[in-house]
């Protein structure tokens, strides 16, 4: 099971190993990504042939796996909680800060608050409770008094703005790299408009029924709000007798990989094993 599909790269790779008796069964919440999942696999299927594992897609937010799943259960369980590199490089879906788009940051479009209601309507003080506590910024009380001020905020670039000029770039700890100073604030934004962390609970909470004994469960996180919760739960899983935890301390990405992919910079991977 991939839970977090995306344009289909970890499934692609997960699909090659199954073989033609396995079976890949994928999740995303965003039609848009769901449908070039299912162009990247088809024509993986192609190339395949025989070879090509059944393949069932869901257009579900992975919360709902032990719902959809129905009691079955899975050898393998992926979940990349880091946002997709497809949501940062299209400007019209508002998630990044790098070109000028409408904020929105939904990635299911079809429902749910964009963030351009959000930072126009949120009272200001919590807006910055929501920036404080999902984007872990210390300026957020600053940030939010200039959002308010500033409104109405309709496009990334304006929001992006907004925040550099209240709270300007730090000079980075030890061993960090620099980050626009809006990096902050459009995690916490994007963090609360999708409900990321409940979801993320969610799916941690049903994965040990999910996960047959002796499957793995594989958990790729991108900033600290997430992978505190990995541990945590493989930690109290494995005090349960639920999960062996497989990394002591988590895989990141060496020079090389990060050369390449840059940002696999901060990704964090934590494995476990069901007992």
């Amino acid at each position: 099971m991939d839970a977090t599909l995306g344009f289909a790269g970890h499934a692609s790779e997960m699909a090659r190993r199954l073989g033609p008796e396995g079976t890949l069964i994928g999740f995303d919440r965003d039609p848009e990504a769901l449908a070039l999942a299912r162009e990247r696999l088809d024509a993986l299927s192609a190339e395949l042939g025989a070879e090509m594992p059944a393949v069932k897609l869901h257009d579900v937010e992975f919360s709902q796996a032990a719902e959809v799943l129905q009691g079955r259960q899975v050898d393998g369980l992926l979940a990349d909680f880091g946002v997709s590199s497809m949501h940062l490089d299209e400007a019209r879906r508002g998630f990044s800060f790098q070109a000028e788009g409408p904020l929105d940051m939904r990635m299911n479009p079809r429902t749910g608050t964009t963030a351009e209601q959000v930072v126009n309507r949120m009272d200001e003080k919590e807006l910055a409770d929501v920036i404080y506590e999902f984007g872990e910024e210390r300026r957020s009380r600053r940030i939010a008094r200039a959002i308010a001020r500033a409104r109405p905020v309709t496009t990334t670039a304006q929001l992006a703005r907004v925040v550099a000029a209240a709270a300007p770039a730090m000079k980075p700890e030890r061993g960090r790299h620099w980050i626009h100073p809006a990096t902050r604030t459009f995690q916490a934004l994007r963090i609360y408009v999708n409900a990321e962390l409940s979801e993320i609970d969610a799916l941690l909470a049903a994965a040990p029924g999910l996960v047959k004994p002796g499957g793995r469960l594989v958990v790729i996180s991108f900033h600290s709000l997430e992978d505190r919760r990995v541990k945590d739960a493989l930690r109290e899983g494995a005090q349960q007798g639920v999960w062996e935890v497989l990394t002591r301390k988590p895989e990141t990405a060496e020079a090389e990989e990060t050369d390449r992919n840059p940002r696999a910079r901060s990704a964090k991977l934590r494995a476990a094993e069901r007992k």
